[in-house]
């Protein structure tokens, strides 16, 4: 399981009389990153510091960041390493300062530039990627109550449709650590049910909502 962000955002925050402005967007592929990037460094072109970190990837293997002349690693690998406590990924964001006259240090610089990322990823809407199947079933109608009591005590499992014609139809997604529901479904339905798999891969959630599939990405740095 991994997170990422639905949608672009920012914050600003004050700390000793600096100005900190997180801007924050969901990327797909490398190009999107910088491009994201030079739109903020554009925008904010008289800041004293754009400090730009993109992640990218379920396990953060592609990754870049830069101090931009703030102290060494106090700065992009700090956010950096927030994102990934997070379980955060597939999101660029630039944390724009302007010097307020006063020297934080290198702790400071740490907290601060840290603290802008999680005020700005606390505002910001969740998405939750898990793994799943993407399963069809079909079952008769007397059995429609036992499978709905079934379904009903396992909140991880997602009903996304159900068609009522012949038969009821469904479709579930079902997380990779409870592909066993299976079973339990065929038998309380002595092997009547019908199932179909659809699709399997990192579905996301927001909410209580699955909204789509992984996006994967597209290019290398």
């Amino acid at each position: 399981m991994y997170r990422s962000i639905l949608e672009a955002s920012h914050h600003e925050i004050l700390i000793q009389k600096s100005r900190f402005i997180c801007h924050i967007s969901p990327i797909a592929s490398v190009a999107e990153a910088r491009a994201f990037i030079e739109g903020v460094q554009k925008e904010h072109y008289n800041a004293t510091h754009h400090v730009p970190v993109y992640v990218m990837g379920e396990d953060y293997h592609l990754h870049k960041f830069s101090d931009d002349g703030e102290p060494s690693g106090t700065a992009g690998l700090p956010v950096l390493e927030f994102l990934k406590h997070e379980a955060i990924t597939n999101v660029a964001l630039v944390i724009t300062r302007y010097f307020g006259g006063i020297k934080l240090g290198k702790g400071g610089l740490k907290r601060a530039y840290t603290a802008s990322a999680r005020e700005t990823l606390s505002r910001a809407e969740i998405l939750t990627f898990i793994s799943c199947q993407k399963v069809r079933i079909l079952y008769d109608y007397s059995h429609h109550g036992k499978v709905e009591n079934l379904l009903a005590n396992m909140p991880e499992i997602f009903s996304a449709e159900s068609v009522f014609k012949d038969q009821v139809q469904r479709i579930l997604y079902i997380p990779t650590a409870s592909e066993g529901v299976l079973e339990s479904l065929v038998s309380l339905t002595r092997g009547e049910l019908v199932r179909e798999l659809l699709e399997e891969g990192h579905f996301a959630r927001y909410g209580q909502t699955i909204i789509g599939g992984k996006e994967h990405e597209k290019d290398h740095d």
